[in-house]
Parts: structure tokens; C-alpha cells; sequence
């Protein structure tokens, strides 16, 4: 493995959602706090219950908690199901600071054609809190008996941010079961420590202190991140799914279990050359710590299984809420490309 000798300076702060003050555009920081302040109140999130069901849209969606093998036996993992489970499987993974929410409007867009599970990973949103296994391939295996438990043989699966490299795991470890793999906003083959910032934050003694301020944590990583609108009734409900108790001490685990540069290693040397099924590359294109050159390099493409791509959005980071008309449109054809692929 050849060590990646990179030279990046990232783009001007970006202003959220063109915010200013009587002298001019407000500073990333700024804007936030405005943002945080300017906000409607959230409510404090009940629990659902088992089989509950929610209204997405026009589509009917149901709220499982299902106990599958792992950590103290069983780990309780919350989902959101929606479409016939007779239909090819989508799982989608979320990243922080979000839930299974970020996908609503692809679980709205797909149901009619696709069994979906949008998962709450361990540590986030109402799935398990307790201690335990945090180590990505720790937390993929357990993914894996939950799809096992679920009856879930073959499946798609996409992804954003932290959920990625949790994923990474997954597909290597099932190989010929993922038909296909949209792997969203995470670094892969290319690196760079000035890429990461936020893995300095996660690891501090204040972390748990600034994740219980879900408001402020989600406005700022949202204000930081995006270059485009995201509806406020996406952001209230993010803050709200991001304000379970015990997110803000079982998140920081996963950092504290592993590195960036961990990571990186372990796709370069092992992860990305065992990938089996099509991998689309899902990047917002003004991401500002994600260069769009890192995935567009024709030579990582081809280190990629066939029938592999990438999708630039117009967006920053948070393309599921920035762009999410684009959003639905390039997963639903990613995975009518994937499944027709799988049947022949």
C-alpha cells in the first residue's frame, strides 16, 4: 500500500442559507447560533412503539424494534419499514448527526416497487445505547444478524456518512448477498488528516457535554456543511430523532474505537478489493472536507467492481435533504439498474 501524499485547502466557510446581518453575510459559526435561535421549539421525542405506524407523505411506513444477537445477547434495534417485504430489500444507513429520518423521502419514492428498512444505527436515534462492540466490522456483524433475523437474504444497501464505513464491513462480509451498494458522502480511497476535523471533536472529554445539545450540534453541522435550503421541518424533526437520551454518550464510541486513518487502511488493504456487487459513489459536489477530485479519479473507478460509477449532487453534504428530489430519482435508478442486473 502506498502512503497518499495529498495537498488540499479547503474552500472559503460557506454562509447557511444566505443568513446576514445588517453589515453583510454572517461567519458559518454565526449563522448557526442565529439559526439555533430563529428555530421553532422541538419536542422532546416519545418513543414509538412496535408496529406504530407514521404517515410519509402518501405512504404508510411502520416503526419495528427488533432484538437481534450481539452485545449482552441481543441488541434492540429500531427501524422503519415500508413496501411489500416480498420485494427486493433496500437498507438504508444513516450518519450523524441523523436517524433513520434521513431517508423518509426515498421510503416515500420506492415503496411502491421496493421493500425498504431504514435503520437507527446502534447508538443513535431509539436503537440500543448500551456499551459494548463499537468497532465498525463489530457493528456490521451485528447489522448482519438483524438482516438475518428480518429474513432478509438478498439486499441493497445505501448509505451516508458514518453509516458508510459501517458498511463498508457489511459488504465484504456478504458479498454475492448485496446486489448493490450506494456508498454516500465518506471518504474512500484518498485521504488527508485535515479531511477529518471532527474526529478530534468526537474523541474529546467534552463530546458527550456538546452532543447533548442536540439543537445546536445538528443547526451547526447543517449550517457548516450544506450549500443549499434544507426544510425546516427536516431539520426540527433531525434535532429531534438526534435528542434520545443516550445518544450523546454511545456516539462518541464509535470514534473511540477506531480512526480515520484505520479506516482508510483497512479499505485500501482489504475492504474495497473484496466488494463484489456495483458500487455507485453518492458525493455532494460542494462538499468542502470531500473533494469531488478524490472520486472522480478514473484509476479508483477502476479498482471498483464493475458496473461501478459516481453521482455528483449539486449540494453539499446533506444531499438526502438538500437535494432530495435528485436524491430519490438517482437511487431509484440505481436500484432498478442493480436488481434487473441481479435477475439475469
Amino acid at each position: 500500500m502506498s502512503t497518499v501524499e495529498l495537498s488540499y485547502t479547503a474552500p472559503p466557510e460557506r454562509i447557511s442559507a444566505g443568513l446576514r446581518d445588517g453589515k453583510g453575510p454572517l461567519s458559518a459559526y454565526a449563522a448557526a447560533e442565529r439559526l439555533a435561535e430563529e428555530l421553532p421549539a422541538t419536542i422532546v421525542p416519545q418513543p414509538n412503539r412496535d408496529g406504530q405506524v407514521e404517515r410519509l407523505g402518501q405512504v404508510s411506513a411502520v416503526h419495528r424494534f427488533v432484538d437481534a444477537p450481539g452485545d449482552s445477547e441481543t441488541v434492540r434495534w429500531h427501524l422503519v419499514e415500508a413496501g411489500d417485504p416480498r420485494r427486493q430489500t433496500v437498507v438504508f444507513l444513516h450518519g450523524v448527526p441523523d436517524s433513520w429520518w434521513q431517508w423518509h423521502y426515498a421510503l416515500e419514492s420506492l415503496v411502491d416497487r421496493y421493500h425498504c428498512l431504514a435503520i437507527d444505527l446502534k447508538g443513535y436515534g431509539q436503537s440500543d445505547k448500551r456499551t459494548g462492540d463499537y468497532r465498525q466490522p463489530g457493528v456490521a456483524a451485528q447489522l448482519g444478524t438483524l438482516l438475518d433475523t428480518l429474513g432478509v437474504d438478498r439486499y441493497i444497501v445505501i448509505t451516508h456518512d458514518r453509516g458508510t464505513p459501517i458498511a463498508d464491513h457489511l459488504v465484504a462480509l456478504h458479498g454475492a448477498r448485496v446486489v448493490g451498494y450506494g456508498r454516500g458522502q465518506q471518504h474512500l480511497w484518498h485521504l488527508h488528516p485535515s479531511l477529518h476535523p471532527q474526529e478530534q471533536l468526537f474523541i474529546s472529554p467534552e463530546a458527550p457535554a456538546l452532543l447533548t445539545d442536540a439543537r445546536r450540534f445538528v443547526v451547526t453541522a447543517y449550517s457548516r456543511l450544506t450549500e443549499r435550503t434544507v426544510e425546516q421541518d427536516d431539520l426540527l424533526r433531525t434535532i429531534e430523532e438526534f435528542s434520545h437520551p443516550g445518544i450523546a454518550s454511545a456516539v462518541p464510541r464509535y470514534f473511540h474505537s477506531s480512526s480515520f486513518r484505520q479506516e482508510w487502511v483497512d479499505r485500501r488493504t482489504r475492504l474495497v478489493g473484496s466488494w463484489v456487487a456495483p458500487v455507485l459513489l453518492l458525493q455532494g459536489a460542494g462538499d468542502p472536507v470531500q473533494p469531488r477530485e478524490f472520486y472522480q479519479d478514473q484509476a479508483l473507478l477502476d479498482r471498483l467492481p464493475r458496473g461501478s460509477a459516481i453521482h455528483l449532487f449539486d449540494s453539499g453534504h446533506f444531499w438526502p435533504f438538500e437535494a432530495a428530489e435528485e436524491t430519490v430519482s438517482v437511487i431509484g435508478a440505481f436500484c432498478d439498474q442493480v436488481s434487473a442486473g441481479s435477475a439475469t
